[in-house]
């Protein structure tokens, strides 16, 4: 429904115009760019007496169309100008042919509209009332394209279409000199005989990873040159490089319109089209889009060529480029940031010197507060412990004879016990688990857990370095050598009062008990290092197998073993006689008994969650589903993960796994990609079994039908374990961001949002039925029935999942669309992003960009990731995206969680910590690798 507005600027002038009700009354912001200048234009007309006429015009945000042209009323004429008008020697027949003349130039610049029907140019009855003539559509969609150029929502696209990558070529600089030197380098190491091949022409300009697409730009250019050539010298190849490397955008647009046009006739069909897609589709490895090439192309020939002329213009490709970002304004992120963004920024200064210390330092106690204190406590008891057993041996009589090593070597021997009885503590998954949930989360980071056990390792290897270097190499040698009289005041520390060698002190319990656990723990803690858990050390065979994630499992129960060794150690020492200075077993007994309870409740558990699986969904990528039934009492949170074992792998091994299933689903569901011996073997007996139920192709999370259970191997699940991402609950606003498999834990809290939320929808439909019943009913009908209330903290999510393989996106693609579904609120934002395709802008992509605009706006489903969820090129800027969600969410708590590889989570927690600073939105980052 519209609203007419008139505007005049004389009595004898009057203008008026259709516009929508949401626009308000200023021309600059409801018309186009050329309404004010032909308003203002017309006006001046009216003033010098040329004619008069009466304008309809209906305007939205992208067009003006033309609705009619009325000749004004000869009274109105008259009574503005009688003079002018007996002047007039035509009379009203000059008067309606200047009125017509008026007319027809409006006609020719407002002539664009949004339906193809024409309409026809005649006088009515009376001969005074216009209507446009017969206009073709691809005229007005000609006309429509010169006005969309003109807008700023064009300036993207223009500065995009890009021949030579960013990433490729210099590391991203663009100094034009420079980048010709490299490639006349490469063309002096590729050409022969001075001449450069159409093969070679992709490596010579940087499209090596490309080269069918650097061929089809090769055959473009040799087109123009009106030659068909298979070598070029190295002028015609700077004459090439000069073209693609061109500034402008219609020069590049030229050559991407010429790769398509393979005859140089000016025309794309369907099939050149199609030929020019299955370029870009090769280019960037996206074989599953080659069978729908052909649709795609048609795809493109229905939106350009409405008039089924059979054949595309360049004017035709330009408007498809401008007109994708507009397709798809709601999905793509960061287009409000620049505005909100500015709105948001506190009063920092970061200019100054001392604000910028001042600022550091302020972030590094407050921002990591809780790592501080717990590491300046242990640093502190270790410092302590270590000078008081100096101090104590330093007044012994054992002093006289070994000096300073035996202090230094007591000393190290002090923190040893303290770190060997602390290492079990992080890896004790039930009481953190437990801890989570209590206020002791507020002051105890633990997230870092892990990284905390292996800083704690850290000091273990150093503890030994020290303490066996100064027995082995300094205070037992003396021992030894000392001389009668010296060694006479502690000849009652040893058997018999005889003065022991120095190999017998080797051959003795505490020698032989240290030395092995020191060849032990150098066994666990070498095969637990990043190269050779994830294999990064390549062994001859058979030493291969000491790689591994299951060399790093066994050789780490090793220690076992050692804390067996260190308690014998600690009571045979020939220095020490009464038991209460025996203090090893002080230390170490509690923290043992703790881990022992867990492994056995770990056991114990396991058997009773002895899960029956549902479904068995092999995805591509190297990744496979499980879906089971949940075991009685099982009850867990979302981004919380469990362990599994399968005894027909192995009795010993367990592996996590994060659960994508929601905690209000009647089934436990996790992915697994295939990466170790262990996931392979599993993959293997649950799928290649004759006598399993697998199914392959998409992991469905409808419902499950029952699978005949006879013959499958035995699974044991053990769990639920804490992991950062149950902290989401805590925050007003989330930010998911997952790598590959990485997003498993955020896709059990998607769902759980929704749940909740649907949830909330159906108490507040209860209630506003019942308000007229008693208000007992009305409280019970608005509880669970465990009569709590369950409330949503969170409002809203943005998740963010980064891929490399287009495959993955097979994973969760029931989920995802389920989601969509689901989320009538608004609630979630999905993004995904695919780093194997280049960038939006670059010329091979160009092509699937516009493709993935238009099915996406015109079908609502992505061609890449067959979902509602539109998929973006590239890595996302991540800067960007903070800023995003600070302009959109000010003065809220954001919780930054992330899963993935560490070398991104450097990026965002740094961003997190920046972007604190400088607006009302504070982000919590919190990371959990895999």
């Amino acid at each position: 429904m519209r609203r007419s507005l008139s505007y005049g600027s004389s009595s004898r002038y009057s203008r008026s115009f259709d516009l929508p009700e949401d626009c308000d009354d200023r021309r600059e912001v409801c018309g186009g760019a050329m309404l004010p200048v032909f308003l203002s234009d017309l006006g001046r007309n009216v003033d010098r007496g040329e004619e008069m006429v009466e304008v309809t015009i209906e305007l939205d945000e992208r067009s003006v169309v033309l609705r009619s042209v009325v000749p004004a009323a000869p009274d109105e004429r008259a009574s503005a100008d009688r003079g002018r008008a007996d002047q007039d020697e035509d009379g009203g027949d000059g008067y309606l042919r200047r009125s017509s003349s008026s007319a027809s130039r409006l006609r020719r610049m407002f002539t664009w509209r949004r339906s193809a029907s024409a309409r026809s140019y005649s006088p009515d009855a009376e001969g005074q009332r216009m209507t446009p003539p017969e206009v073709s559509v691809r005229e007005m969609m000609k006309l429509k394209a010169k006005l969309d150029r003109n807008k700023s929502s064009a300036r993207r696209a223009l500065g995009g279409l890009r021949f030579i990558s960013r990433n490729t070529v210099d590391g991203g600089k663009s100094d034009p000199k420079l980048l010709w030197k490299q490639v006349e380098a490469r063309f002096e190491r590729l050409a022969k005989d001075g001449l450069l091949s159409r093969q070679d022409f992709g490596e010579c300009i940087g499209m090596g990873d490309s080269k069918e697409f650097a061929v089809g730009v090769f055959d473009a250019l040799a087109r123009r040159r009106r030659q068909n050539i298979g070598r070029i010298t190295k002028e015609e190849l700077h004459e090439f490089w000069l073209q693609i490397s061109d500034h402008s955008f219609d020069a590049r647009l030229q050559i991407f319109f010429d790769m398509a046009d393979s005859n140089g006739d000016g025309k794309i069909t369907r099939d050149e089209v199609q030929e020019l897609m299955m370029l870009s589709v090769s280019a960037n490895k996206l074989s599953n889009l080659k069978e729908r090439a052909e649709e795609y192309a048609s795809l493109i020939m229905e939106e350009l060529d409405p008039e089924n002329l059979g054949y595309i213009e360049l004017w035709q490709l330009e408007t498809l480029l401008l007109r994708r970002y507009s397709y798809m304004d709601y999905s793509r992120p960061l287009s409000t940031t620049s505005v909100a963004w500015g709105q948001n920024l506190s009063k920092f200064n970061p200019r100054k010197v001392a604000s910028k210390g001042w600022i550091a330092l302020k972030r590094l106690l407050l921002d990591n507060w809780q790592r501080n204190w717990i590491l300046c406590v242990w640093v502190l008891s270790m410092a302590g412990l270590f000078t008081w057993k100096f101090l104590n041996y330093r007044h012994k009589p054992a002093f006289q004879v070994m000096g300073y090593c035996l202090t230094t070597a007591k000393g190290a021997a002090e923190t040893l016990k303290l770190n060997m009885a602390l290492v079990l503590l992080p890896v004790c998954r039930n009481i953190l688990t437990w801890l989570r949930s209590t206020s002791a989360r507020l002051f105890i980071p633990f997230d870092d857990n892990i990284n905390f056990h292996k800083v704690i390792a850290a000091a273990i290897a150093i503890g030994i370095i020290i303490h066996a270097g100064s027995h082995l190499t300094c205070d037992l040698p003396r021992l030894a050598r000392a001389s009668p009289e010296k060694f006479s005041a502690i000849a009652s520390d040893f058997a018999h009062g005889v003065q022991p060698t120095y190999g017998q002190l080797l051959a003795g319990t505490v020698g032989t008990t240290g030395i092995v656990m020191v060849l032990l723990i150098m066994i666990s803690f070498t095969l637990a290092t990043s190269s050779f858990r994830k294999r990064g050390v390549k062994l001859p065979t058979p030493f291969n197998r000491m790689t591994g994630f299951n060399a790093f499992w066994y050789s780490h129960h090793l220690l076992g073993l050692v804390y067996i060794l260190l308690l014998v150690h600690g009571t045979s020492l020939f220095l020490v006689h009464q038991w209460h200075e025996k203090t090893t077993w002080m230390y170490i007994s509690i923290p043992l008994l703790l881990y022992i309870a867990e492994r056995s409740l770990r056991n114990r558990r396991s058997e009773h969650y002895a899960v029956k699986i549902l479904k068995v969904s092999v995805l591509p990528g190297g990744v496979f589903s499980l879906v089971m039934a949940k075991p009685n009492g099982f009850k867990y949170i979302s981004g919380q993960y469990i362990f599994l074992q399968c005894p027909t792998i192995s009795p010993f091994e367990w592996h996590p796994f994060s659960l994508t299933s929601a905690p209000g689903d009647n089934y436990l569901s996790v992915h697994i990609r295939t990466v170790g011996d262990w996931t392979q073997e599993l993959k293997r007996v649950f799928t290649e079994d004759n006598s399993s139920a697998t199914v392959y192709g998409r992991a469905n999370f409808g419902a499950q039908g029952q699978v005949h259970q006879n013959g499958l191997p035995k699974l044991l699940a053990d769990g639920p374990y804490g992991a950062p991402a149950q902290e989401y609950q805590n925050y007003d606003i989330l930010l998911l961001v997952g790598l590959g498999i990485g997003a498993t834990p955020f896709i059990s809290i998607l769902k759980d949002l929704l749940d909740s939320t649907r949830l909330e929808d159906h108490v507040d439909s209860n209630t506003e039925t019942s308000r007229s019943d008693d208000s007992s009913n009305s409280i019970a009908s608005s509880c669970e029935p465990s009569g709590k209330k369950k409330s949503q903290h969170t409002r809203s999510a943005h998740f963010y999942w980064v891929t490399r393989e287009p495959d993955s996106f097979e994973w969760f693609k029931g989920v995802m669309n389920e989601v969509a579904d689901m989320d009538q609120k608004g609630q979630i934002e999905m993004h995904n992003y695919l780093t194997s395709v280049y960038e939006e802008g670059d010329a091979r992509s160009t092509l699937i960009t516009m493709v993935q605009a238009l099915n996406h706006a015109k079908h609502g489903v992505d061609i890449l990731s067959g979902t509602k969820v539109r998929t973006h090129f590239a890595r996302p800027n991540w800067k960007e995206v903070f800023q995003k969600v600070a302009a959109k969410h000010p003065r809220s708590t954001v919780g930054v969680f992330y899963c993935g590889m560490p070398i991104l989570a450097k990026e965002l927690k740094k961003l997190s910590h920046e972007v604190t600073r400088k607006t009302s939105t504070r982000f919590e980052f919190h990371k959990e690798y895999f």
